[in-house]
């Protein structure tokens, strides 16, 4: 059985992962930090699709949840085939207005997340069948212009996600795991969702897009989707953009 973990998977980008993710055959342990409604709820979703699921709720900033959520997976199922990198919010606070504690929560919660969680996954994945690593990255670490929207911490922490992503990349080609990130351009939020852009400007940016539209979850979920198939075994060190023409 092919055993999959995807952390931030109670809404948004996440839970549609989790869902594309999902078949016989498969078992997902979905992670989220505290929205225990929202995991449930896409919990029964996987179910409905015919995979195993869990669901576990921890903070990944701090230090030592990452290992526990990795090891939980491998308890829960017996072992862990793909590890999806998703958690993490967006901080639109600019530069110049920044404070420490906001800068370090931004790396802590995206850069240090991933960090910690593959380093606790790489027996498990050196040892797996089509092992794969898939991070959630983002248009913010490369789309730096007076017309787009920028987000200074959340940008550096997903630029060093993705410096991290090419580093393990390399140092685990040897023993088959693919390590990838997918970069979401502007992506439709669930109703009801914390929002760093409002929907208004949200719909301005379209105006930046070549494809002329925001984006749809489940389009980046196909992306992931096929990142961390068996199909996807000879890309490795990529980061793969889903923002309609946004980074080009």
């Amino acid at each position: 059985m092919r055993t999959i973990l995807v952390t931030g998977g109670a809404s948004g980008i996440g839970a549609a992962i989790c869902r594309a993710l999902a078949a016989p055959g498969t078992a997902v342990l979905i992670h989220t930090r505290r929205n225990q409604e929202g995991v449930d709820r896409v919990a029964a979703e996987v179910a409905a699709a015919g995979a195993k699921v869990s669901v576990i709720l921890a903070d990944l900033t701090v230090p030592e949840a990452a290992a526990a959520v990795v090891q939980a997976a491998i308890e829960r199922f017996g072992r862990l085939d793909v590890l999806v990198s998703n958690a993490g919010f967006a901080d639109r606070t600019p530069f110049a207005a920044l404070s420490d504690v906001a800068m370090t929560a931004s790396v802590e919660a995206i850069q240090g997340a991933f960090f910690r969680l593959a380093r606790a996954a790489i027996p498990s994945l050196r040892v797996a069948t089509d092992p794969r690593v898939v991070a959630v990255s983002s248009f913010v670490a490369h789309a730096y212009r007076t017309n787009v929207a920028t987000f200074p911490a959340s940008a550096a922490a997903k630029a060093g996600l993705e410096a991290l992503v090419r580093a393990l990349a390399v140092e685990l080609g040897r023993d088959g795991v693919t390590v990838n990130a997918v970069a979401p351009g502007f992506i439709r939020k669930d109703a009801g969702a914390h929002r760093a852009i409002g929907a208004g400007t949200l719909t301005d940016q379209s105006a930046n897009i070549p494809l002329g539209r925001i984006g749809l979850p489940a389009e980046v979920a196909a992306a992931v989707a096929f990142l961390a198939s068996p199909a996807a075994g000879y890309i490795t060190g990529q980061i793969l953009h889903v923002d309609g023409g946004l980074v080009i």
